[in-house]
C-alpha cells in the first residue's frame, strides 16, 4: 500500500513518485514553498540568511500547507553570476540535512543544475530535484537523477541567467516551449529517469508578452504527459503590468497563480504558500477544482 501525502486540492490524477526506496502518493494541486540560501534572491524578503531561519520558515510554509520545500542555493534571477559548486554546496546541504531532520516526513526539493549538488543534496535528504537548465547545463546530471532513483523538474530557458533577458526572441513561443520541453523528456526518460515534471520556466529568457502567451497555454504544455510547475511569484510580469515591485507583488501572484491552476498546473511554486493555498480552496469551493 502506497503511502498517502495529499495536497488540498484533487484537480487531475493523483501522482505517484518514486523516491528512492519508496512511492509516494500525491494528489494535486500542490504548493511547493521556495526556501532561498540565497544573499541575492530577487524578492529580499524572502532571502534565509542561517538554517534556523530556514528551519522557522519551512515550519511556517508546512502549517500553511506547503507539500514541498524547494531549497536553492545560487540565485537565477535574471544577470546573476555563476558561483562555484563548492559555495552552492556550503549554502545548501546544511539546510537540507537539518529540513530532513527537524521534519523528516516533508518532501525537501533541491533547486539546482550541478550533478554534485543534487548527489550530496539527496544524501542529506532532498526528494526532489528542481533543475532550471533540463539538464543541459551539466552533462552528468540526468545520470546523476536516474542513479539517486528521485523526480526530476526540468525548465525551459533561452540562454543562461546571466543573459536570458538580453532581447529573447522567438517563433512561436508556446510551439517552441512545448517542442523544447518534450525533446527534454525524452532526454530524461532515455538517461533512466522514471518521474518528471515540466516548469516552462515564466521569466527565464521571456518578455511579458512571451510569459502571458505560455500562461494562457498551459493545456498545450500539459499535452506533454507529465505534470507542469508553474512559478510564477512575484515575477517581472505581474510588475510590469501592475507597476509594483517584488514585494508589492503578492495580490499579482494570487491572480496570477489562479489562472495556472484553472489551466491545469500541478504545482505551484510560491515564497507566499497561505494565499496559494487560499486560491486552491477557493476554486475547489467554486467547483473548478474537484
Amino acid at each position: 500500500m502506497l503511502p498517502d501525502l495529499w495536497g488540498v486540492g484533487t484537480g487531475g490524477e493523483d501522482i505517484v513518485w518514486r523516491i528512492r526506496d519508496r512511492l509516494v502518493r500525491l494528489r494535486p494541486p500542490l504548493v511547493m514553498g521556495i526556501l532561498n540560501r540565497t544573499p541575492d534572491s530577487f524578492v529580499g524578503s524572502t532571502r534565509m540568511h542561517s538554517v534556523d531561519q530556514a528551519l522557522r520558515s519551512a515550519e511556517q510554509m508546512m502549517e500553511d500547507g506547503a507539500a514541498i520545500l524547494d531549497v536553492g542555493g545560487a540565485s537565477t534571477r535574471p544577470g546573476a553570476p555563476d558561483i562555484p559548486a563548492d559555495e552552492e554546496c556550503r549554502r545548501t546541504i546544511p539546510t537540507i540535512a537539518a529540513l530532513h531532520e527537524r521534519f523528516p516526513g516533508v518532501l525537501i526539493s533541491v533547486d539546482t543544475w550541478r550533478a554534485r549538488v543534487a548527489r550530496e543534496a539527496v544524501h542529506a535528504g532532498a526528494s526532489v530535484v528542481n533543475d532550471i537548465s533540463a539538464g543541459r547545463m551539466d552533462p552528468g546530471l540526468h545520470g546523476a537523477v536516474a542513479a539517486l532513483h528521485v523526480p526530476y523538474i526540468l525548465m525551459h530557458m533561452q540562454g543562461t541567467p546571466r543573459t536570458m533577458q538580453q532581447n529573447p526572441s522567438y517563433a512561436d513561443v508556446l510551439a517552441e516551449v512545448v517542442h523544447f520541453l518534450g525533446e527534454r523528456i525524452l532526454a530524461a526518460r532515455q538517461a533512466g529517469i522514471a518521474d518528471l515534471v515540466v516548469d516552462p520556466g515564466f521569466g527565464f529568457g521571456k518578455d511579458r508578452t512571451h510569459n502571458f502567451t505560455l500562461l494562457a497555454g498551459l493545456g498545450a504544455i500539459r499535452q506533454l504527459g507529465v505534470p507542469v510547475l508553474a512559478g510564477l511569484s512575484r515575477k517581472r510580469m505581474i510588475n510590469e503590468v501592475l507597476g509594483t515591485v517584488p514585494e508589492e507583488a503578492l495580490n499579482g501572484t494570487t491572480v496570477l497563480n489562479t489562472i495556472a491552476l484553472l489551466n491545469g498546473a500541478a504545482i505551484l511554486r510560491v515564497h507566499d504558500v497561505r494565499p496559494a493555498m487560499e486560491a486552491v480552496k477557493l476554486l475547489q469551493a467554486l467547483g473548478r477544482l474537484p
